[in-house]
């Protein structure tokens, strides 16, 4: 097993991955050099951050091992950056998929193999105590092999306080604009009852809607007007030829709206419809946990579907842009100039 040590100068950047918290921290990509791997390097500049999120997200982190959570292989600091060494997740975040590969939604089974996984992880972080809080695509990055791991564990809040089980949670999580469209509306309301790890539930179904249709829910809508409609019990769909209303529909056939003839003629099998809409109930104790979600018959279908890898094209994993973009692998030193091309533009916000 690799040793990934806490010595800042066995670790070459080389190019940036991208940025998180609100710019205030950068993620890049660098190489360890005694294991000759590639890896992604986060740096806090603790100077620039203004609460201690980012050192919530690593204690919280630190503590969750499962397959489908995004490890952190070692953290320490240098100068006035805290620096975190995570696996490289060469497709980037499904967000970044969406953006560049597949703006009108991912293949159906591409997004039952990231929800299966997703969900495994869910149970998992419910079983340890936390809620996550901030459930969505771009926190949700797949790695070379295909495996989908969850991130972005900043916002995520305990449970169990003081020894107890809570059967609700009040608080609200901080600096969480970002997250305002995935948020279940018992969140976002903010009253007395409060909420559960069945808040986390809503956000997967707001998830599925944005892996199918390419963007989530009540997207460029004003922040008022989506908690209305949440709180009415408003309640987001894939958008396919069963959900498109048939006026709507025959207008986009005539070409008088913004609905590609792609998804107005893709139909959905019923089994993702329902996992949506079991998700999204607007009643918390109608929605099952993230373990029930598992047994549901759509994740039969996985065993005779192809690898998500292949399911991905025709995207590619990041070790494999740097092949098609560099003459000798063996010299990284190489790969410096290759900090302005797009190849390395991945949302990697975690």
């Amino acid at each position: 097993m690799i040793n990934f040590n806490i010595n800042f100068n066995d670790y070459k950047t080389i190019s940036s991955l991208g940025q998180c918290f609100e710019g205030r921290a950068t993620v890049n990509l660098a190489k360890h050099h005694p294991s000759n791997s590639l890896v992604a390097l986060k740096k806090f500049n603790m100077d620039k951050l203004k609460e201690d999120s980012s050192l919530l997200e690593i204690i919280i982190t630190k503590q969750l091992q499962h397959p489908h959570i995004l490890p952190y292989l070692a953290t320490f600091v240098h100068g006035p950056e805290v620096c975190v060494v995570s696996p490289l997740m060469a497709y980037g975040s499904c967000r970044d998929l969406l953006n560049n590969h597949f703006n009108e939604g991912l293949p159906e089974q591409a997004i039952v193999i990231v929800l299966r996984d997703l969900l495994d992880a869910l149970s998992y972080v419910h079983r340890k105590g936390y809620i996550h809080r901030a459930i969505r695509a771009s926190h949700i990055l797949v790695s070379s092999a295909g495996r989908a791991c969850l991130t972005g564990f900043r916002y995520a809040c305990p449970i169990v306080i003081n020894g107890r089980w809570q059967k609700t949670i009040h608080s609200f999580p901080s600096s969480t604009k970002a997250n305002l469209n995935w948020l279940s509306p018992e969140l976002l309301e903010q009253n007395l009852i409060g909420y559960n790890e069945k808040s986390d539930i809503y956000s997967v179904g707001m998830v599925i809607c944005e892996l199918g249709n390419g963007s989530e829910p009540f997207a460029g809508m004003s922040s008022t007007l989506m908690l209305t409609e949440k709180v009415r019990g408003c309640t987001p769909q894939l958008l396919d030829c069963s959900t498109i209303p048939r006026d709507l529909n025959g207008d986009c056939s005539s070409g008088d709206c913004d609905i590609s003839p792609k998804i107005i003629h893709r139909r959905f099998s019923e089994d993702s419809h329902q996992v949506t809409a079991l998700c999204l109930n607007r009643e918390p104790y109608d929605r099952p946990s993230a373990v029930q979600l598992l047994t549901h018959p759509i994740f039969k279908t996985i065993r005779k579907s192809l690898p998500l890898t292949d399911l991905l094209k025709p995207a590619l994993p990041l070790s494999d842009r740097v092949a098609l973009n560099s003459d000798d692998l063996e010299d990284m030193d190489s790969l410096n100039n290759f900090s302005n091309l797009d190849i390395f533009s991945c949302e990697w916000d975690f």
